[in-house]
This record gives C-alpha cells, structure tokens and sequence, in this order.
C-alpha cells in the first residue's frame, strides 16, 4: 500500500532551514564547550518532555548533524517553538486543515532549556551514524525459484500505489493503481491491460468480497492534513469486468486513509468500517459505525495519526471481533484493541518500538507452528526529518508465547525495507519471507529492492534476490496463486515518482509499472 510518501518528509526549505541552524550551532559549539551540567540537564528535559508524547530518542540512533538539521527543527514547533536563534522553524501553523490549538498557543519551556535538551542530543550523538548492517548471509544475486514477467507495453511513467493477485479470477488476476493516471488497471495472465476504471484518487487498497470491491482511495498521496480520502464500492459486470461508474462514497471526509476493514464490530447484522487514517500531522484510528440507510457514525479508537494496516481476528474467541493495528509517527507500535461489546473496546500496547523506527507493516502468522500467531514486522520508512541509513531497518519476527506476549526472535537487517508476506513458497512445509525495500542504499546494495528469505528452519533464513528487480523501487507487493498451478506467485508494485535520497544507477521511470515473479519451483 502506499504509506508514505503516503507519510510525513520534509521539505526542500526545511532542509534549507535547518542546514543554516546547523552551520549556526556548530560554530557556536566550535567556540567553546558544552558544560557536563548542561547535558545533564538537557536530558532530564527531554526526558521531561520528548517522553510524554513517544519513547524517549536515544542521541546514538543518528548523528548529530541529523538531529541538528532534521529533527529539532521538526520538534520545535510540537513544543510552541517556532524561531530559535534568529532561524525559523518549518511549521505548518496556518494550514487550515489543522484543528485549532493543534501548536502551543505558547512555548512549552524557555530558550535556554532547548538549547540544552539541543546540546544533549548533539554531543551525545554520535559523529557519523552507524550505517553497517550485519547480515549472517550476503544476499544471494540470484533466484531459480522465480521467472520475472514484464508487461510488453507499459502504461506511462511507473507511478503504482498498488498492487493485487485475485486469485478468485482466471481471466484478470493481475491489479494495480496507478497514482499520475488515476485508473485501477486489470490485467490478464499475459500482462495485457483489459479493464480499467478512473478514479478521484490514487487507489491503495482494495478489500475484495465475491462481486463487490471495497476501494480506499487515498485522495492525495503527499503529506497533507486535509480529508479528501473516501471508501466507495464498485460492483462487478455479469462478464467480470468493473462496471464503468463509481457511486457516491459510502464514507468520505477521510484524512489519507490507507486501508478500510469491514467487519460487524457490534454484532448487530451490519458491517462497520475500520479506517486507517494515517494523515500527516493529524490523524486517527477509527471505525464507522453502520446505522443502516448509507448512514454511518464514526467512533475514534485513537485520535493520532499513523496507523498503517489493521487485522481483525477474534483472538480470545468470545465472539466479537477484535482489532490489531501497526502504528507508525511518533509513538510507533502494535495495538490490541479488544472488543468489550456494545461498540466498546480496551486498548494495549502489545509492542512498542522507537519513533524512529519508520514502522512500514506488520503481518499475524504461526511462523513456527505451534498454534499461537506469530508477528512479522518491518520498518524502514525513510522519508521523514532523518533520512540517513539506519542499521535497525529490516524484517523482524516476535514469536507469542500463547498469551498475546510477543518476543523478538529474528531480523534481518534491510535498509528501507517496506514489506514482509510469510508463505510456504517452496512448498516444503515451512514458511519463507518476501520483502521489499522502498528505502534501499541504491548505490551499494541494489539487490535489497527485493530480497526473499528461504527457511532453512530453526529461524535461518538465506537471501536471495533477481537482478531484474532493480529495475523498479518498489513500494508495494502482494503474493498469490494467479495461475492457480498450487504454487504461490509475486507481484511487485513500482512508484517511480517520489524523491529518492539515494540515488540509483537505474532509471525507475523507463522501468515497468510492476514485475510478475512467477514461481516455478515444484509442486
């Protein structure tokens, strides 16, 4: 799905901005320095006030410039500071999507408390950030176990938001959106475009049930606060194609929303809608509830913005549906949402990660079979106020321990990784892992675009990858049997238009809208 992009990144006069700040401060620390007391200090302030809203940063997660540059500039205005030093801060204070009092009508400390939560954050940084990523196996440029399709004719710049196997279709199984045309495209087995159907807004999900689509239409794909975002149904032709119109949306006003579950949450025969509303500044967690009629009332589960896809399962079996749902901008992390009845549910934060994690997806699978699901998660969301490599990003597994308690078991360190699907795809009974990395080091390690992870058991898992995936940055991928020969294909969604801070010797725009990896191992 498109999350971001889809997500928060910071602008060209930020950069500007901040890279005087920096130059500033670090003549200023070059001309004398930083007392003992005021690091001290520095960090029981941002302990004071950088804890209340997410985990407290730890100053060795990047270097110092970046924070410098980067961050600070980027929380000076959540703290009512918006010019420090004769420097402006970015700020968004007169975006008339933003709820009133959304910034501090007034600073929430004094000048020269920031400079020292500043001075704690920049001399205990590191240098130069830590970029090496340790793996146990290099990655393996190469992968019989899949042949690449390539569409013969493409469709215009790469620009995919989207990307699905129906496995429910012999005639269409292929589907993308495209974000610069507007159209969600079917596909044939032999990658030939034969249906299409415009869209408001870049399409970046689609929830699928016997003849009717539930789409997520995103409304903007850049960083913004306004709800343009909607839900609408489309209903299936007689021949299986997409009927040519759009009705009204079921629900609209929508603050980039980037997936809508139905579920009957209540219990009342009605399906409700549960809405990622990752936004930008402001956003939510919310479900809609179904009052019958095309009326729906909305509920807030959580009044922040980030949440990036939700599970529904029942997990304590008591009949109502529960919600599980992955967190990223600021207090990063996965939510349990109990379902009390009555439209009512509990909340717990079953893992917490760091706010600068760039938490990317998370999938609930039995990764070693004994019956509990299991969480495989990724982060590696770069385009946001630090965009240096980061050795943490990659694919990680928490193993349960039967009671909703998950610990950390396995990672695979990938820089950017997006993505992760567990399946058993070389049908020997266990479960390997596909990922991709939208955020990958292009110059040093293009195979990191597309890795698969084989399971040689244990929680060892070798990477592969094609040299024909550097052909495109993938944003999205989805898996499925489309020629339904009982083995378990991928699709790879390219979104060539985004900025990339590190460049690639390949050209994404001359590449195909999306890459068909069909797998060819045995039965």
């Amino acid at each position: 799905m498109g999350k971001s992009i889809i997500k928060k990144r910071c602008s060209v006069i930020a950069v500007v901005i901040s890279s005087l700040l920096f130059a500033i401060s670090c003549e200023q620390f070059s001309q004398q320095k930083i007392s003992d007391s005021n690091v001290a200090e520095g960090k029981n302030l941002a302990t004071q006030y950088c804890q209340s809203c997410h985990m407290l940063p730890d100053p060795k997660w990047i270097d110092a410039k970046t924070w410098m540059t980067g961050v600070m500039p980027a929380m000076g205005p959540k703290m009512g500071i918006f010019e420090f030093q004769g420097v402006r801060y970015p700020y968004s204070k007169y975006d008339h999507s933003l709820p009133p009092g959304f910034y501090p009508s007034k600073p929430a400390m004094t000048g020269d408390q920031w400079q020292k939560i500043i001075d704690y954050y920049v001399s205990s940084a590191a240098e130069k950030s830590e970029t090496k990523q340790i793996r146990k196996y290099p990655i393996t440029n190469e992968l019989p176990l899949f042949t690449a399709m390539i569409p013969e004719k493409g469709i215009g710049v790469p620009s995919t938001s989207y990307v699905k196997i129906d496995e429910s279709s012999n005639d269409f199984p292929f589907i993308i959106s495209d974000v610069i045309k507007r159209k969600v495209y079917r596909f044939d087995k032999n990658l030939k475009v034969c249906d299409s159907l415009v869209t408001k807004g870049p399409v970046v999900n689609i929830e699928m049930k016997q003849n009717e689509w539930f789409i997520c239409d995103i409304g903007y794909l850049n960083p913004n606060n306004e709800k343009l975002g909607s839900g609408k149904k489309i209903a299936l032709g007689k021949d299986g194609k997409m009927i040519q119109t759009i009705e009204q949306p079921i629900i609209s006003q929508l603050q980039r929303p980037v997936q809508l579950t139905s579920a009957d949450l209540n219990k009342d025969g009605k399906e409700d809608i549960i809405a990622c509303e990752f936004g930008f500044l402001t956003g939510a967690l919310t479900w809609m509830e179904n009052k019958g009629s095309g009326n729906y009332e909305k509920h807030i589960l959580r009044p922040l913005p980030g949440a990036i896809n939700a599970i529904v399962e029942d997990y304590n079996h008591d009949g109502l549906p529960d919600i599980w749902v992955l967190f990223a901008q600021g207090e990063e992390g996965i939510f349990l949402y109990t379902n009390l009845g009555n439209g009512k549910f509990s909340e717990k934060q079953v893992l917490r990660f760091p706010p600068i994690n760039g938490s990317s997806h998370f999938e609930m699978v039995d990764m070693n079979n004994d019956g509990f699901k299991d969480i495989l998660y990724t982060c590696g969301d770069n385009a946001d106020y630090s965009t240096v490599l980061k050795p943490f990003h990659g694919v990680y597994i928490y193993l349960n321990n039967g009671k909703n308690e998950f610990t950390q078991k396995y990672f695979f360190p990938l820089n950017g990784c997006y993505k992760a699907i567990a399946k058993d795809f070389d049908n020997d009974g266990d479960l390997d892992i596909a990922t991709i990395s939208y955020f990958a080091d292009y110059q040093n390690q293009p195979e990191e675009g597309f890795v698969y992870l084989q399971n040689n058991g244990n929680f060892d898992f070798k990477p592969f990858s094609l040299p024909i995936t550097q052909k495109g940055r993938w944003l999205t991928m989805d898996a499925g049997d489309f020629d339904q020969d009982g083995k378990i294909d991928l699709i790879l969604g390219n979104l060539s238009v985004a900025p990339a801070y590190i460049k690639s010797k390949q050209d994404w725009k001359k590449g195909p809208s999306f890459i068909v990896l069909k797998n060819t191992g045995i039965k």
